[in-house]
């Protein structure tokens, strides 16, 4: 079942715990009263600069597409799992999914409003992280809104089983804001505020609050 290829191992991991997963984050937003602040910020930014299509990239099952798309954000999601694209259009047939890779992102050039990365990063590598802010830079138009969130801490770990007990194979790359600053600058990026999220702890998450220079 498993490869040497991180990417696909990532793929068909989420391929089967989509339907665990989504239901493990279904309300999850509404829970959260700091997630839910970060997501109507990022929406005001959006409106504020005139509106236009906003990607939820590593969208999972959508429910962050689908919060969006209630703070009145034009959102669309894509995800390289084929599983979760199924589920989020099943969970949100209103709404546009696509299956698509970070690491490969085919969208036009500046033709993005915003884009949103809610622990999708975690799985990417170090050394593939400068080309995925890259693509996430050309994508978005000038002064177009990024925010990311991902798990804080050092080092990685691999993944084996997931929601619902199924297995996965997929290793979780924990880092510190710090180092996700230095790649967004160096794609070319302004970054402008960053939220920890139980600070100290071993579930501790940042949220950064990036634009496109």
């Amino acid at each position: 079942m498993w490869t040497h290829d991180w990417l696909t191992d990532t793929r068909t991991s989420y391929d089967t715990v989509a339907v665990a997963y989504a239901d493990l984050v279904r309300g999850a937003i509404a829970r959260e009263q700091y997630i839910r602040t970060a997501l109507s910020l990022f929406a005001d930014t959006v409106r504020t600069a005139g509106g236009g299509p906003v990607a939820d990239v590593g969208c999972g099952p959508g429910h962050v597409t689908a919060h969006l798309h209630t703070l009145g954000v034009d959102a669309f999601g894509v995800d390289l799992s084929p599983g979760m694209v199924d589920v989020a259009r099943r969970d949100h047939p209103g709404l546009r999914f696509e299956v698509g890779s970070m690491t490969d992102l085919r969208l036009p050039d500046g033709s993005l409003a915003g884009l949103v990365a809610w622990q999708s990063l975690i799985h990417i590598p170090d050394d593939e992280v400068p080309a995925v802010f890259g693509h996430f830079h050309r994508v978005l138009r000038p002064g177009g809104p990024l925010q990311l969130l991902f798990h804080v801490g050092a080092g990685s770990r691999l993944k084996t089983e997931g929601y619902g007990g199924h297995p996965m194979q997929v290793h979780v790359h924990r880092r510190q804001p710090e180092q996700v600053v230095s790649w967004l600058r160096e794609a070319g990026f302004e970054v402008e505020a960053q939220l920890l999220l139980s600070p100290g702890r071993a579930a501790s998450q940042a949220v950064l609050f990036a634009r496109r220079g």
